[in-house]
């Protein structure tokens, strides 16, 4: 009948070399283009095909024929967009080349990788694999695999029994945390690694994990939770490593050490302020480097990275070399501030008192203290520091005959400070100038930093002779009495002015409660409590916010995050209200809770002495 003939052909139609192709399709030469049709099952196939194009229809495991098995000339399918919910069992041996991303493929089972023995690139990208769906070994019948794709499934780790052939592995967009030690054993073929988008952090990649990848030529680690590049980084073949999108605030120096091959560096969109010197050294084949994004703090800190960028030319591109700080040169280039940089300049070593220069090694960067007279009783101090720290001790020691009979000075620099100038030091004296960063997470007399140091002698007063001489002495001598006078006189007035308060305070109150009386509210003479009566806890302390407008505000300090209970309530008064003062926020009741901040007006009224009212003092 019609249907039957309509049937026959949709599927077959026999050209005049015999070669079946169905109609569906379009076949030309050993490629078979059934994409977007809509099919639920492959129809017949030609003998000679070689390429398959079946993307974008409605396959299941269901429509894929066992007749594909017997298949010898089948190379490459292109399976992806379909809706596969298991590895395909039903597929030709010959097979090079398998397509399966974007379906819902849940296991890899060992069997069905088995059947293909001479399979060199399978692309899973986008289903739904699991860590603990891949099945033991999975791999072991496929010895010819030479490129993996498993980006954007469910993979908490590194899969196991990679197989030794294998050449890319892509496993950006997963859920994974922790790479152990032998996470990358036996793939020592692997030239290109893909971890973007994972859960990555310094502290969850064992030290030696990359180190055994000694072919590789490409590393992209962007989008994960690095401070600063994972240690060992395999640098033999090295040529391009992505480190962009990931916060970090430091490099170690040695970070790129034996990478003469890299080509390309991406550090884009991290938190860097400044890059150690000498962290470029062995890169002489460096031809792009990519740096946007970053909070660059352009001082002399960058003087070298300056020097390096004009001494390679046109050899390298660099890109997002922006200054973010300090405020003069915000938003210039580095490769801009020639006359910048030339001030850091310092006369030559040996040259005589001047600029001193004491690079320290510090947490694997390579941190600068510099040191340099303005004038005979003045020091202009500079540092790099490439990591955050809250703040800085800065200590100066006024040396004599020995260390011990110096007179040593000590102070606390902001963290975002990068200069400090010393002033009224004694000239014709040698001094040790140390700098030392404090961490949160230490005390100020912590033993595990090491501080930096340079030393440095001031030179002869202008005014020449020995009344100069004489005149810097009187002025040291007479600097630790006048400072005690003023001292002393400073904490005479504060114990006067605490006195007097004390006293306007208990005279107030004893007038409060001998002219105006016990509020008794008629119960015999009995005295009660009005904070009691009014249905609070009674709390003498009083806190009073004269300033207007009205303002209040609770902060957390010392970085102590703050454990409200949910049922903690704080009421706040203002028990003063100013009587020129008409607006509901200042003589209104002020209700905060651990997670709800509401202001209630009221119509609390007051009188003529500035006492409110007892009757509407609570709302």
């Amino acid at each position: 009948n019609s249907s039957t003939v309509k049937f026959f052909f949709l599927f077959e139609c026999e050209g005049d070399d015999g070669i079946v192709c169905p109609s569906v399709c379009r076949c030309d030469e050993g490629f078979v283009y059934c994409n977007d049709r809509g099919l639920s099952i492959i129809p017949p196939l030609p003998l000679t095909a070689a390429i398959l194009y079946l993307q974008s229809n409605r396959l299941s495991n269901a429509g894929l024929p066992q007749s594909l098995e017997r298949s010898t000339s089948i190379r490459v399918i292109y399976l992806y967009a379909n809706q596969l919910d298991e590895f395909p069992i039903h597929l030709p041996p010959s097979l090079r080349e398998l397509h399966l991303q974007d379906n819902n493929i849940r296991t890899l089972p060992r069997s069905a990788l088995a059947k293909l023995p001479l399979l060199e690139r399978l692309h899973l990208d986008d289903n739904s694999i699991s860590t603990v769906s891949i099945q033991d070994r999975a791999f072991s019948g496929t010895p010819r695999l030479r490129l993996l794709f498993l980006s954007r499934n469910h993979l908490s780790s590194i899969p196991a029994g990679l197989p030794a052939s294998l050449e890319e592995l892509r496993l950006d967009d997963n859920r994974i945390s922790t790479i152990p030690t032998h996470a990358f054993r036996g793939l020592s073929s692997l030239r290109r690694l893909v971890l973007d988008g994972n859960l990555l952090a310094n502290t969850r990649i064992a030290d030696d994990t990359f180190s055994r990848l000694s072919n590789l030529t490409e590393l992209s680690l962007v989008r994960n939770a690095l401070q600063s590049p994972p240690v060992n980084l395999p640098s033999a073949h090295l040529v391009r490593l992505h480190l962009q999108d990931n916060g970090m605030t430091h490099i170690p120096r040695a970070t790129l050490d034996g990478m003469r091959h890299l080509q390309r560096l991406d550090l884009s969109g991290n938190n860097l302020t400044s890059l150690p010197r000498g962290i470029l050294r062995d890169t002489e084949s460096l031809e792009l480097l990519l740096l946007r994004g970053n909070p660059w703090y352009c001082g002399c800190n960058l003087r070298w990275l300056h020097s390096w960028l004009h001494g390679r030319g046109s050899a390298v591109t660099v890109r997002g070399l922006v200054c973010q700080g300090p405020e003069p040169v915000r938003g210039q280039s580095l490769r801009e501030l020639t006359s910048l940089m030339e001030q850091c300049e310092g006369p030559p070593a040996g040259s005589g008192p001047g600029e001193v220069v004491n690079p320290v090694e510090n947490d694997g960067g390579e941190d600068d203290l510099t040191v340099k007279p303005l004038s005979p009783d003045s020091v202009l101090v500079s540092w790099l520091y490439p990591q955050p720290a809250p703040s800085f001790r800065l200590s100066w020691l006024r040396m004599g005959s020995s260390a011990a009979l110096g007179s040593m000075t000590e102070t606390l620099v902001p963290g975002e400070r990068r200069q400090y100038l010393l002033t009224q030091l004694t000239p014709r004296s040698r001094y040790l100038i140390c700098l030392l960063p404090l961490r949160q997470e230490t005390s100020f007399d912590s033993k595990d930093s090491t501080p930096a140091c340079a030393q440095i002698e001031t030179g002869d007063v202008s005014t020449g002779g020995e009344g100069g001489d004489k005149e810097g002495q009187d002025s040291e001598l007479t600097a630790l009495p006048l400072a005690g006078i003023i001292g002393g006189a400073t904490a005479l007035v504060s114990l006067l002015l605490i006195f007097a308060i004390f006293c306007w305070y208990g005279q107030r109150s004893g007038y409060m409660s001998g002219d105006s009386g016990s509020y008794s509210r008629g119960r015999g003479g009995k005295h009660y409590d009005d904070y009691v009566e009014s249905g609070t806890k009674k709390d003498t302390s009083i806190l009073e916010i004269r300033a207007p407008p009205a303002g209040f505000q609770m902060t957390a300090m010392a970085h102590q995050s703050l454990q409200p209970k949910l049922e903690d309530v704080t009421y706040i008064h203002t028990i003063f209200p100013s009587s020129s003062s008409s607006s509901s926020q200042a003589n209104g009741t002020y209700r905060t809770t651990s997670h709800h901040h509401v202001t209630y007006g009221t119509n609390r009224g007051y009188r003529e002495g500035g006492i409110p009212d007892i009757d509407y003092a609570y709302t």
